[in-house]
């Protein structure tokens, strides 16, 4: 069946360095998964908070699905996070370390299953999100010119 990916999180990369990538499962209520289906959620505001050696994804929003009626879910609500002990264990021993966070990378399915792709991050100071950006300037720049100079102009 493969993978059909939901969301993203293009701002993570910019704002975090993220030394490990983990995959959970997510525990979600049957209008957030056909809301999902259609394509539609937001993760670039969300984290991963533990409460009582559980983790808790939130800050994500999956609207309301638009058939739902009376029965449609909160858009913002935490949604618990399913990974075995050991990884639980792991990760909130690397969040517990000073400037490290646990951020969603990518929202998507894997054979009829939602899953999350969770990020080990450190943030990254202003200056070096600033050379990244000119470095990435100089490169498109210097592809422009090889361009040009292969069209003869």
């Amino acid at each position: 069946m493969g993978e059909k990916i939901v969301a993203t999180n293009k701002r993570a990369r910019t704002l975090y360095h993220i030394e490990e990538r983990l995959e959970a499962g997510l525990v979600l209520l049957g209008s957030e998964v056909k809301s999902l289906r259609d394509g539609g959620a937001s993760i670039q505001e969300g984290y991963v908070e533990v409460r009582d050696g559980e983790l808790y994804l939130v800050g994500v929003n999956i609207p309301p699905y638009r058939c739902g009626g009376y029965a449609n879910h909160s858009p913002t609500r935490p949604r618990k996070l399913l990974m075995k002990k050991r990884e639980i264990k792991r990760l909130i021993g690397k969040v517990a370390q000073k400037g490290y966070t646990a951020i969603p990378l990518k929202l998507y399915f894997r054979d009829g299953l939602a899953k999350v792709e969770i990020g080990i991050a450190r943030g990254k100071p202003k200056a070096d999100r600033r050379e990244e950006l000119k470095r990435r300037y100089e490169k498109r720049e210097a592809q422009r010119a090889m361009r040009r100079k292969q069209r003869g102009g």
